[in-house]
């Protein structure tokens, strides 16, 4: 994921504001993360600089 998406980004829920987790990073791209809810308290992940922003109900 491009960290310049977070302008764009919002909670899925609530569309509030994510705070981004960085675990793994390569030059420009987040491999390895997640994004944060503050309002919602619920973290999305960042795998394989893919984020999955499916509300919690809907993951598996």
């Amino acid at each position: 994921m491009k960290k310049e998406l977070m302008k764009i980004l919002a909670c899925p829920v609530c569309k509030g504001d994510l705070e981004l987790k960085v675990d793994e990073e390569k030059g420009e791209e987040v491999v390895t993360g997640s994004l944060y809810c503050s309002n919602c308290h619920y973290s999305y992940p960042i795998v394989d600089t893919i984020p999955n922003l499916l509300p919690p109900e809907q993951q598996t």
